[in-house]
């Protein structure tokens, strides 16, 4: 099959993007609750509460929030997207999922990399930077069509491989 060589490069790349996301998922949760603990102790046992940590908690929220709900997607555990498919049977499910695969691409085209995209470069553009840390919101919004590419990269991978409705352990 003339495709085969793809195909494995493909899956591959595929394999090593789950895995880059899953582990920066966790590296992003780890620092996320240093972050938080080092608030609670500098308020509680110091008395002066730490003027940057809130911050980076909301920022690493917008991160985990968006990475984790491509990593969500991928392993089928996005409970919108298989509330209906459940309910379907044979070629009318593989068709659903076929058109919830297609629709996700086109959001995550339209939406999350050109409106994501567009609004990394009007902040940039503007130089906005954050309060208390005075970094590029450029930096922070960068989630969007990071996300928005990932999401894009798994919808292809459900088209060319057929849906996986149930990726995850839980296959009711």
């Amino acid at each position: 099959m003339p495709l085969k060589p793809f195909r494995n490069v493909f899956d591959r790349s595929m394999a090593m993007i789950d895995r880059g996301l899953q582990y920066l998922l966790i590296l992003l949760m780890g620092i996320m609750v240093v972050n938080v603990l080092w608030q609670v102790a500098t308020r509680f046992l110091l008395g002066d509460p730490s003027s940057y940590t809130e911050e980076i908690a909301r920022f690493l929220l917008i991160w985990i929030g968006m990475l984790g709900g491509c990593h969500a997607y991928r392993v089928g555990a996005h409970l919108g997207l298989d509330i209906l498919s459940h309910h379907l049977q044979g070629a009318a499910r593989w068709r659903l999922q076929w058109i919830i695969s297609g629709a996700v691409i086109i959001f995550a085209v339209a939406v999350l990399i050109y409106g994501g995209g567009t609004l990394v470069l009007l902040t940039n553009e503007l130089h906005q930077t954050s309060a208390s840390l005075e970094i590029s919101m450029a930096v922070i919004y960068s989630v969007i069509p990071l996300s928005g590419a990932l999401l894009c990269c798994f919808g292809v991978d459900e088209l060319l491989t057929g849906p996986n409705i149930h990726r995850h352990a839980d296959t009711n």
